[in-house]
């Protein structure tokens, strides 16, 4: 199979599909890969590295596009990507649909058959292209949060870990799955005062279990969020539910509850935001300011963090492009049903059932896809 990797062209975006070491994996076992120049240079990896690699470099990305089988992104694509695409084409890359009409009906046009990492499982339900991403994200939302809490950027001028004789920030996290687990680790690390709010048992018991007494473990309602969010320096959006948009949990008339100045950060925002009032922003212009309150929602945070990031995504995409490569698309999705539920797109009909649901489309299961 011949592998395209593009340039990622996204704002601000410095990832890239596929790190020289893992040419190096696919190479060997006959395939062909095909890297667009310059494709690494975010993450610090040259074309000639890639080379070494067994790597082709391509001029420019229609040559890429128009050579491969299957193109291995990290972003969705974009609207000139999309425009590349052809009916006997894989794409395999992050595309969080639900959000995201227009996407939606450039793949269901292009014929392409799109696998999304965000909503290929494991055996236990996880979703293991998805977490090192939000490991990643939950990090950074901790750290994008303290900066923006800074006068100098619109923030309170609070210092989430306090000193000595004065009271630290007030964390509030909304969801304990990856996303919050990491923003908690964090936030705990610079002694803020952390509170995690979600309804899920399992979680609530493996939080509390995991923080004891450095973070509230809570059940989540909208009487505990609104209670909470009122008093936070800082609160972090952390909620998921797979494939589908994010619920609104933090509503523009609890801004006006809140203290000026404090920060809310939306992980959630690639798939359309858990705060009434967020809208994707980028690392060129990471923030906006509503009712007083500083906004920070950048649509591909781990991009700030190239090199960690791709290299982290890497090591879980990996098994799958190689699999992928070595059976054909459709051998490889019959084969693994983890696999399966990464498909999104197929024959031109949508077989992500939450996609369906919220864009009105008719929903046709991966299997009958595939038959």
């Amino acid at each position: 199979m011949l592998i395209g990797v593009p340039k990622e062209i996204k704002n601000h975006e410095y990832r890239v599909g596929l790190t020289p070491e893992s040419v190096a994996e696919l190479t060997p076992l006959g395939h062909r890969v095909m890297v667009e120049t310059q494709a690494g240079s975010g993450i610090g990896d040259s074309d000639n590295d890639y080379r070494e690699a067994g790597a082709e470099i391509a001029n420019d990305a229609r040559v890429v596009f128009d050579a491969a089988d299957m193109i291995v992104k990290v972003k969705e694509p974009q609207a000139a990507e999309r425009d590349m695409l052809r009916r006997d084409q894989v794409l395999f890359t992050y595309l969080h649909l639900a959000p995201d009409p227009d996407q939606t009906r450039d793949l269901l046009a292009s014929g392409a058959t799109c696998i999304a990492y965000e909503t290929v499982t494991d055996a236990s339900g996880a979703l293991p292209l998805l977490k090192p991403m939000s490991q990643v994200a939950g990090r950074m939302a901790i750290q994008a949060g303290a900066t923006a809490l800074e006068k100098a950027h619109g923030g309170r001028g609070v210092l989430l870990g306090g000193v000595p004789g004065v009271q630290p920030g007030k964390v509030v996290i909304l969801g304990g799955g990856v996303v919050g687990f990491h923003a908690a680790e964090n936030a705990v690390g610079l002694q803020a005062d952390v509170t995690i709010l979600d309804r899920n048992p399992h979680a609530l018991e493996r939080l509390a279990s995991h923080f004891g007494a450095k973070a509230r473990v809570l059940y989540s309602n909208k009487a505990s969020i609104a209670e909470h969010v009122a008093t936070a320096d800082l609160v972090i959006g952390a909620v998921l539910i797979p494939g589908a948009s994010a619920p609104k949990l933090v509503t523009r008339a609890m801004l006006a509850t809140m203290k000026p100045g404090a920060v809310l950060v939306d992980v959630a925002i690639d798939q359309g935001g858990c705060f009434e009032t967020s809208h994707a922003t980028t690392h060129a212009e990471p923030t906006y300011v509503v009712d007083g309150i500083v906004h920070y929602c950048v649509a591909n945070m781990p991009g700030g963090v190239a090199r960690t990031s791709t290299y982290a995504l890497n090591n879980a995409t990996l098994p799958h492009v190689t699999r992928l490569a070595n059976l054909g698309w459709k051998e490889a999705l019959k084969a693994d049903p983890h696999l399966r539920a990464g498909l999104n797109i197929c024959n031109g009909k949508v077989t992500c059932a939450p996609v369906a649901e919220v864009q009105g489309y008719e929903f046709i299961s991966p299997e009958t896809a595939l038959a």
